[in-house]
Formats: structure tokens, C-alpha cells, sequence
């Protein structure tokens, strides 16, 4: 072994050096023979400076082999020829340890390609920048998105499009948004999302683009077509009884194709047309309310974000939910952990969504004797806060689920369908989500996400 090599190696020159020094003492102080002593004294000098350039010399091997590794030089090679036993054995273990990390190195390339050719064949567009904003990778599909040959800079997104830059610019970890752009193709929607990872000791941000138009387009379609259809059913259950009993009241008052006298006008006739205006009124007011309705999920306000303590407004709809309908045989509870969480937002517009959500509960529980109704508002498993209200009523069917948020859609008599797309609107306006989970007959939730 090496290390025994090299120890019996330094233990003879250390040997012989205690030896010549002890002769050197002998010769000096014990038959003062001086001559002797000095041949002594060079043979102390001749082991010691024997011992340096032994060690020297290894040392020296080492320093060659470890300034390649870091200089990623892997084709430095040793002798294994010589007369040193100590030095064959550490060259035959430099060798062994050069070529395995010529193989890590053959290993790491490869991966390091497998994974280039990954992302230059993803569809979405993918980057890697650090905080000066120098981008480290970028592939094919991003250069695409953003009518680029070469991306060095952030920097260079300014002329591409000044919003896309300060989006990205100050854009932060586990953030997405949507920005919209012009290119070579055309107008198109981005979905910009954003994580950090530490590499080197140094953060850099991992950001992925997706071109998402042709999706949003189809989703607004689909939307559009069922707002449309809703929208038409709504009016034409207005407008088709008016347009009837208009007609029905014009009746009375022609005789023969031409218009009544008032000698022939009876009483009866004044009481029904009297009548039919009032169903007529009755029928306009509610279209009114209609298009109210439409108003006023089309006109939000903005948000007046504040950080807000969320127990308080949990306490006190719990306290306001004992005036709701139905709330004499409805428990309701609530837990909040952290005790103090806080939430982002605007209070009074996420206190009219929790009352909305908590009153479609106690509705949903109208004839559940048992119903129990709970508010939780925790951290999420994404690190964001979130409030849930949870209900064990009969749940919401696979049917129905898909158009719960369409606006105006029903499934209550007196109900005007716009309650849960207004309470989602909000939610999106405060950059977070609503979305509701059902097992029908165990329990529904309905979960905001901030």
C-alpha cells in the first residue's frame, strides 16, 4: 500500500537521522573528535534535506494531479515504470482516480446533453437568469415566444415588449401571471411562472412561458356559449309570458278586425287588461333585475389590499350566520390555525364572499336536520393561506358541477345565479382562486385560495 510504502520510507531517513545526530553529540561532547563530528553533522544534513526532496517530491505529484482535477485537465498521466516504490503505488492510485473521474466527467456531459435536448423539445418556454438578470440558459421555444436569436440579458425583453419585462423583472418565486404581447405571430397570451433553486451557492430563478391563447380562446368560447345559453333562457322565460299576454289583452279590444267603442268596453274587460299589466310590470321588473345582475359582475372594483387578521371576520360571520335562514338547526364552527394567520385583501370584498359561500351552505342544508357547517382557514400544502367552508349536506352531482359558475345559473327557485361567479370573480381580482370539491351525501367544500 502506499501509505506503508511511504511510511517505512520516512521512518528509515528518520532513523538515520536521529542516528547521525546522535553521533554528531557523541563524537562533540564525548571524545571530542571533531572531525568525525562534522562528517556526522553533513550526514544530518544530507538525511534531512533527503527526507524535504522525498517529501517534496510526492507532494509535488499530488499538487500537479489536484491543479488538473481543477483545471477539469483529465488527461494528465503518471509513470508507472520507476524505481520508487512509494511513487509506482501513488501513480497507480492517481491513475485509478483520474480515470474514474474521467468517467464522472463522460457521465455528467451526457446528462448534461440529455437534459439540453429535453428542454430544447419542450413546448413551453423555459429559462434560467440570476439577480443581475444575466440569463444563464434559455431554449429554443422561449427564444420563439419572445422573437429572439440570442438571449443574454433581461434586459433585451424591453425592446421586445416593456411590460413583459417588468413583469419577469419583478416577478418572484411560486408567482404566475398573464401578460398578453405582440410577436411575429401575432397577439399572445403568456402564462409566466416562477421558481428559485440554489446552484453554486448562488440563487437563480427557473422560469417557464407558456403560449396559452389557443386554450384561453376555447375556454372563452365555451364560456361564452354557456352565458349565451343561460342568458337566452332567462329572457325568453320573461319575454315569451309578456309576449303572450300582450297579445291576449289586445284581443279584448278588437272586435271583427277593427278596434272596440268605448260603449263596448266592459268592466271585466278594464278589470283583466288591469290585471295583465300588473303580471306585465311584475315580468319587466324582473328582467331589470336581470340585467342588474349582469351589471354588476361586469363592474367590480378593484381590490383595496391590506394585510388583515383573518380570525375576526371568521368570528363575526359565524355570529351573523345565527340570522341566516334555516340556522336553527344548522351548527357552525369554526378553526383557524395559525391563530393569527393574515390575509392579503380586500376585508370587505372577501366578508361579502364568505357570507355568499356560508348562505349557499345553509341552503344546500335546508332539510339536512343534522347539517353542520365549518370554516377553516389555515396555510395550504402550496405555503398560502386558504379558508375553506365545509358543509355535510347532499353535495353538488358531476352534472351540475361543471356549470356551478357560470353566471346565472341555478338550481334555486328564487336564486339569481350569479352569487358563486361573482364570489370567484373576486377571488381572481385578488390574484388567488375559489374552487369547490363535492362527495355527494358525505360533504362539499367550497376552498379559497389566496
Amino acid at each position: 500500500m502506499i501509505s506503508k510504502n511511504m511510511y517505512v520510507q520516512i521512518l528509515i531517513r528518520i532513523l538515520l537521522l536521529v542516528a547521525f545526530a546522535l553521533l554528531t553529540g557523541w563524537f562533540v561532547f564525548g571524545n571530542n573528535q571533531y572531525l568525525l563530528s562534522i562528517l556526522s553533522a553533513f550526514g544530518v544534513i544530507f538525511v534531512t534535506t533527503n527526507l524535504i526532496r522525498f517529501i517534496n517530491k510526492t507532494n509535488r505529484q499530488l499538487f500537479y494531479f489536484f491543479d488538473a482535477i481543477q483545471n477539469e485537465d483529465s488527461t494528465l498521466s503518471f509513470p508507472e515504470n520507476t524505481n520508487n516504490k512509494t511513487l509506482v503505488d501513488l501513480h497507480k492510485s492517481l491513475i485509478k482516480v483520474n480515470k474514474l473521474i474521467q468517467h464522472i466527467h463522460i457521465e455528467n456531459r451526457q446528462q448534461e446533453q440529455y437534459f439540453q435536448a429535453l428542454l430544447e423539445h419542450a413546448a413551453a418556454g423555459i429559462m434560467t437568469f440570476n439577480k443581475k438578470g444575466f440569463v444563464l440558459h434559455s431554449n429554443s421555444s422561449l427564444k420563439r415566444l419572445f422573437s429572439l436569436e440570442v438571449f443574454t440579458h433581461l434586459n433585451q425583453l424591453d425592446r421586445v415588449d416593456h411590460r413583459l419585462f417588468i413583469i419577469i423583472k419583478n416577478l418572484q418565486p411560486s408567482e404566475q401571471k398573464l401578460v398578453t404581447i405582440n410577436n411575429k405571430q401575432g397577439t399572445i397570451q403568456l402564462l409566466i411562472k416562477a421558481s428559485s433553486f440554489i446552484s453554486d451557492k448562488k440563487e437563480l430563478i427557473l422560469l417557464s412561458v407558456q403560449d396559452i391563447k389557443n386554450e384561453l380562446d376555447e375556454k372563452e368560447l365555451d364560456s361564452w356559449r354557456k352565458l349565451i345559453r343561460v342568458m337566452m333562457h332567462e329572457i325568453m322565460n320573461s319575454i315569451t309570458p309578456i309576449t303572450s299576454l300582450s297579445e291576449s289583452l289586445a284581443s279584448y279590444f278588437y272586435v271583427e278586425n277593427r278596434i272596440k267603442s268605448p260603449e263596448e268596453i266592459t268592466e271585466k274587460t278594464i278589470e283583466t287588461t288591469i290585471r295583465g299589466l300588473e303580471v306585465i310590470k311584475e315580468q319587466g321588473k324582473g328582467l331589470i333585475s336581470f340585467v342588474d345582475s349582469y351589471r354588476k359582475i361586469t363592474k367590480l372594483p378593484q381590490p383595496n389590499k391590506k394585510p388583515f387578521v383573518i380570525k375576526n371576520l371568521i368570528e363575526n360571520i359565524q355570529i351573523l350566520s345565527g340570522t341566516f335562514k334555516y340556522a336553527e338547526h344548522i351548527k357552525v364552527s369554526h378553526e383557524i390555525k395559525p391563530e393569527k394567520l393574515e390575509i392579503l385583501g380586500d376585508e370587505k370584498m372577501i366578508s361579502q364572499v364568505l357570507i355568499n359561500l356560508v348562505k349557499n351552505a345553509f341552503q344546500a342544508n335546508a332539510t339536512n336536520k343534522n347539517a353542520k357547517v365549518k370554516i377553516v382557514a389555515r396555510i395550504g400544502e402550496s405555503g398560502r393561506p386558504e379558508i375553506l367552508i365545509i358543509d355535510n349536506g347532499p353535495g353538488i352531482s358531476e352534472e351540475i358541477m361543471d356549470k356551478i359558475f357560470i353566471p346565472f345559473f341555478t338550481t334555486k327557485e328564487s336564486g339569481s345565479g350569479i352569487g358563486l361567479s361573482l364570489s370567484r370573480q373576486i377571488m381572481l381580482l385578488h390574484g388567488g382562486n375559489l374552487k369547490v370539491i363535492s362527495y355527494p351525501e358525505i360533504s362539499t367544500s367550497a376552498i379559497l385560495s389566496f
